[in-house]
């Protein structure tokens, strides 16, 4: 089985990191460790990684001063481990440029399936790609044209977009300034209502019962998260 790339695991628990160590060895995945900010930084500037899992509670810094001076000068991707219930610092840590989160205690089991997630997300560009489909949703992005079950679904300009940026995150959470960002522009005002009604308007296009979504998720106080791509 080819080695699907080099995971850092960025956590100061001892015990989380033998439980991990074995299981993401064992899924083909080889394994660097850092139990503090620092010597992550020193260990993805000199070996580099493929992916970072880290914990927001380290010795030294705060995860999220990690993920912005990571995201300075590199475009790894990174799953964040949280204990936090704090719905804030999970949208800070997207905001900086984390791919994913996962709350503690976690299945082993998801935590894989984040990682590949993240990994496929990183690996497939937009820039030369002109179609994505997931399940009977079918984007073509060079016509910006949308089909649900082969027939086409006409969309606003702004709906379109929307729709756009969760397919580039496909499988991972988009918060809602992401979302914003995307449609006005950098800099633009946070407006939460809005885009909940654009979402809202979205899933009457494209959900069998818009009140019990299986294509556009929420993750409450977070943003959305669109079905991964098949």
């Amino acid at each position: 089985m080819p080695n699907p790339g080099q995971v850092l695991i960025v956590d100061d628990e001892p015990q989380l990191v033998r439980a991990l160590t074995p299981a993401v060895t064992a899924a083909g995945y080889g394994v660097s460790v850092a139990q503090t900010g620092k010597a992550a930084l020193e260990i993805l500037s000199s070996d580099g990684c493929d992916i970072v899992v880290l914990d927001l509670g380290l010795p030294d810094m705060d995860g999220k001063t990690v993920i912005r001076r990571i995201r300075e000068w590199s475009n790894v991707p990174i799953v964040v481990l949280s204990a936090r219930d704090i719905e804030d610092e999970k949208v800070a840590a997207l905001d900086l440029g984390a791919d994913d989160f996962i709350n503690k205690p976690f299945a082993v089991s998801e935590l894989l399936a984040r990682l590949r997630a993240a990994l496929r997300g990183r690996e497939k560009r937009f820039s030369d790609r002109t179609r994505f489909k997931a399940g009977d949703l079918e984007i073509n992005f060079s016509g910006r044209k949308v089909y649900l079950q082969n027939s086409e679904i006409r969309l606003t300009p702004r709906e379109y977009d929307l729709l756009y940026t969760v397919a580039r995150h496909a499988g991972r959470v988009v918060t809602h300034r992401q979302i914003m960002t995307s449609i006005r522009g950098a800099g633009a005002p946070m407006d939460p209502q809005f885009v909940r009604v654009l979402v809202g308007q979205l899933r009457q296009k494209l959900e069998a019962d818009p009140a019990l979504p299986q294509i556009l998720l929420t993750e409450p106080g977070l943003g959305y998260r669109l079905i991964p791509e098949d």
